[in-house]
């Protein structure tokens, strides 16, 4: 905790272009062992010194001959002690940010009293949120700082509780934080929006403060952008370090409050965001359409300098210069006003689409009496419903004799489609989840019409002939090249798709199921299942006790040691989270160095988080946002996941699919954190091509098959026992079960995103539903319902960063599983060449961010241009036979 401590003082802002990880695949307090328990937490009751160690109170003494004296030695001693907690406040602080103020405080108590006011100013200029960024494609499944470990509640002057978390089932332990001393702000005293911090407050903006804090930030970037764009001149540091500071200010602020939006919605906080978002944005493309930035860039561009500089900066030039014109700075002032107009809709349009989504999601419950309802249903499933009852009212809801609720939840939607005896139920759950957010006042239908509309517009006004190839622009591929790769892989898995519905056709007769002839969509998971069972004697259930939340964790960091030389511990205490469930870690280099920092909030909690898993940034690193001025400010990421949570005396234990989903999102974070870019605006993940955003994350997942790492991981949480030899096997022969099948899904979703951002006229004589159904026949061996409105759900290219992208998806697969023959070719059980090659994958795809075209990257590592085979080898899709 040490090095994570002193190390943070490097953290502030970040850039502006926002990028949220997301995958679509789909909350408690538990608490570990009590030896785990007592490496994990952090208490938060006694100051901490620089090197982190407690430091102990000082002992003072007063004279007791005569009242004068005892008055005089009371006065002393109560001034002794005000100044004790100022001094133990302000080390803590300054340890993290000033270092060698923290010597001077911490040389301040154990001397006579004396202090300048003087002495604790602080910089002016100090960050405040983060970016974001659009989500992660898997729709099925698989993309935010003065260290206030003594953090104060907006609501109240009083003293706050902070929670010790841990992945356990127990209640977490408190520790109490005393009063800030006098001299330093309270949140109660300001905005928490417009407080000088390393982490954001998330424990303490609300959405009474979105309002007066985005405003009153707005107002204070628009005038630094006005002096910037009277002085700018086209060096390095009075063009793109001063807009790095102004693009970060506003990228950390508004990044924070939408991740609360995601993870901690409410109609308060909606609001407020509706009501700035307009001001936001028209921020956001006065600062895009520039003119002087965007001369003087294109003056850097043009100078004698030019060859002289790195590959990050010219990447920073070329792609701002490119991002200008994609921001209609080349239109004429009618056609400007025309795309600002469109824009403000857009951004309004994505947030009613997205909020509409989750209400929907939130609407839909099945209150269930009668046990033989849900006959089928695993012990984990039935204490969810269960729990999730209680939490509606249900006080004397059990496992064992309900009443039990049904949600559209992901945890709680697969258990019923997976496990459900009950075929009327499973219908009546697929029916629902396929129609979210398709009627009523939550229809996106409409949403969707203009959605189109507009971006076809936009498109026209910059000159392209559709969004699709707007959206190309920025990415590898073109159009033309992704249609190719997305024929490619349909090709190959159209006969393998076909006869896993013959599989599951003739495994459902044999076992005597009357709807054996007529299957339906929500017969398919069920009947896969029970074949997977059959076929493997792998039932996902009962592997659930081998993959306890803390086991995964632990194995999955111990992988990143061995792969890439980090270590991973517990930080919790150390920056404010949005929930008591949400875990702090810090990221060590091999010198024991923190270089990196995230948040893990696992849980779903249907009622006030949207569902799916996603990466995000909290802040990247940057040399010119350093704290010291010498070392680089320190990456933040987040990880959310949607999870079961502990039930019970039990903790959070997983199916497989949910490991596979941690070590997707764990890979986004990792290129996000071991950066070595110092260049805040290509580091990390800014700035690298979408469709090739997904390699480090979907990489990540091959290790799931990994014998080494799986047994790591794979330990029952009751026995310790490690998963059976023969069950391993099992899984590793299972991993191409239905590859076909699934390999069809995630193309329909591909295929129908490109047709209706190149193709589809909105307005013309095809819907997109019908859209929909012409894909799906090329796509789909078992064809959509006639009213399957999934599209009104398709949360990626409405209300993300997908559109025209999701086959990034596909693209990437092709990247990461080439990447990841690089470690079969090298020896999976050879672990001195292993790690040569983690290290070499770190150096190269996870420490040169965007400051490179990807491709070259790739090709620094591989050697060679990615080829298709290896991801076509490991679904078991070769040779290429296809009949559609």
């Amino acid at each position: 905790m040490s090095r994570c401590t002193v190390q943070a003082r490097n953290l502030t802002r970040d850039d502006g272009r926002r990028r949220v990880i997301e995958a679509g695949r789909k909350k408690r307090d538990p608490a570990p062992a009590a030896s785990e328990t007592k490496a994990m937490t952090v208490s938060k009751s006694k100051p901490i010194s620089q090197n982190g160690t407690r430091i102990p109170k000082p002992v003072l003494y007063a004279s007791s001959s005569g009242p004068s004296r005892a008055l005089y030695g009371s006065i002393l001693l109560i001034i002794a002690l005000t100044i004790l907690l100022m001094a133990t406040r302000f080390t803590l602080s300054c340890s993290l940010q000033y270092p060698a103020l923290a010597v001077a405080a911490r040389h301040f108590r154990s001397q006579p009293f004396c202090l300048k006011a003087s002495s604790l100013s602080l910089p002016k200029y100090y960050p405040t949120q983060l970016p974001k960024s659009p989500p992660c494609p898997l729709w099925s499944s698989s993309f935010l700082l003065c260290l206030h470990s003594l953090h104060w509640s907006a609501k109240t002057s009083t003293r706050s509780t902070t929670t010790v978390r841990s992945f356990a089932a127990a209640s977490p332990s408190k520790s109490t934080v005393s009063q800030p001393p006098s001299g330093m702000t309270s949140v109660g005293d300001k905005n928490p929006l417009l407080t000088d911090f390393n982490f954001p407050p998330f424990d303490s903006i609300e959405a009474e403060h979105v309002r007066p804090g985005i405003r009153a930030l707005l107002k204070e970037l628009e005038g630094e952008l006005e002096e910037l764009e009277k002085t700018v001149e086209p060096t390095w540091p009075k063009l793109v370090e001063p807009l790095e500071k102004i693009i970060d200010r506003i990228t950390v602020v508004w990044g924070a409050i939408n991740h609360l939006k995601s993870v901690k919605d409410s109609s308060e906080l909606r609001a407020a965001i509706e009501e700035v978002q307009p001001e936001k944005v028209a921020f956001d493309l006065k600062l895009s359409q520039s003119k002087p930035i965007y001369n003087a860039y294109k003056a850097i561009r043009g100078s004698p300098d030019w060859d002289s500089l790195s590959d990050a900066r010219k990447r920073i030039v070329e792609t701002s210069i490119e991002e200008a014109i994609l921001s209609g700075i080349a239109l004429e002032d009618d056609k400007r006003e025309q795309f600002n107009k469109i824009e403000q809709e857009l951004a309004k349009l994505s947030r009613k689409f997205e909020e509409n989504v989750l209400d929907a999601t939130k609407k839909y419950e099945n209150v269930i009496t009668d046990k033989k309802d849900i006959e089928g249903l695993p012990a984990t499933a039935l204490g969810l419903a269960a729990q999730t009852a209680v939490t509606k009212g249900h006080e004397n809801a059990t496992a064992e004799n309900g009443p039990w609720i049904i949600t559209l939840d992901a945890p709680s939607l697969m258990s019923v489609m997976q496990h459900a005896r009950n075929r009327t139920l499973r219908e009546e759950v697929y029916r629902a989840y396929v129609t979210r957010a398709s009627s009523g006042d939550l229809d996106n239908t409409p949403i969707i019409d203009q959605i189109l509309q507009l971006r076809l517009e936009k498109a026209k006004l910059l000159g392209y002939n559709n969004h699709g190839e707007v959206s190309m622009a920025t990415k590898m591929a073109t159009v033309d090249k992704a249609l190719e790769l997305l024929e490619k892989i349909r090709a190959a898995s159209w006969d393998p798709a076909v006869k896993d519905m013959e599989d599951l056709k003739q495994f459902s007769k044999s076992q005597g199921a009357p709807e054996a002839d007529n299957l339906n969509h929500w017969d398919l998971s069920f009947w896969s299942e029970r074949l997977r069972e059959s076929k493997y004697e792998i039932n996902e259930e009962e592997l659930r006790p081998y993959f306890s939340l803390p086991k995964v964790m632990d194995g999955l960091f111990n992988l990143a040691k061995m792969l890439f030389g980090i270590n991973i511990e517990a930080a919790d205490g150390l920056a404010p989270v949005w929930n008591n469930d949400v875990r702090f870690y810090c990221v060590n280099d091999s010198s024991g160095s923190a270089i990196a920092y995230f948040y893990f909030d696992p849980y779903s909690r249907p009622s006030e988080k949207r569902g799916g898993a996603w990466m995000d940034e909290v802040v990247s690193r940057s040399r010119v946002l350093s704290r010291d001025g010498v070392s680089p400010r320190l990456p933040v990421a987040h990880m959310v996941c949607n999870q079961m949570p502990p039930v019970g005396n039990k903790p959070s234990l997983m199916t497989f699919r949910e490991v596979e989903t941690v070590f997707h999102e764990f890979g986004h974070a990792l290129q996000h954190m071991l950066t070595k870019q110092d260049e805040g605006l290509v580091a990390g993940i800014r700035k690298i091509e979408w469709d090739a955003v997904e390699l480090p994350s979907q990489f990540m997942e091959n290790w799931c098959y990994h014998r080494d790492t799986l047994m790591g991981i794979a330990k029952h949480y009751e026995t310790g026992e490690s998963l059976p030899e023969d069950i391993y096997k099992k899984l590793l022969a299972a991993r191409t079960f239905r590859a076909g099948s699934l390999s069809l899904r995630q193309l329909r979703f591909a295929t129908v995103d490109l047709e209706l951002h190149t193709k589809y006229v909105p307005g013309g004589s095809e819907s997109i539903y019908d859209v929909d159904r012409r894909v799906s026949e090329r796509t789909q061996v078992l064809p959509p319902l006639p009213d399957d409105r999934f599209l009104c759900s398709f949360s990626h290219i409405f209300a993300g960063g997908y559109a025209a992208g999701y086959y990034s998806y596909k693209w990437a697969e092709v990247l990461s599983a080439d990447a990841f023959s690089a470690f079969e070719d090298a020896g999976l059980h050879d672990e001195k060449a292993v790690k040569e090659t983690g290290n070499r994958f770190r150096e190269t795809i996870l420490a040169l961010g965007g400051g490179k075209a990807p491709l070259e990257v790739f090709v620094e590592f591989r050697g060679r241009e990615p080829s298709p085979e290896a991801l076509l080898r490991h679904n078991g899709l070769l040779p290429v036979t296809a009949s559609a």
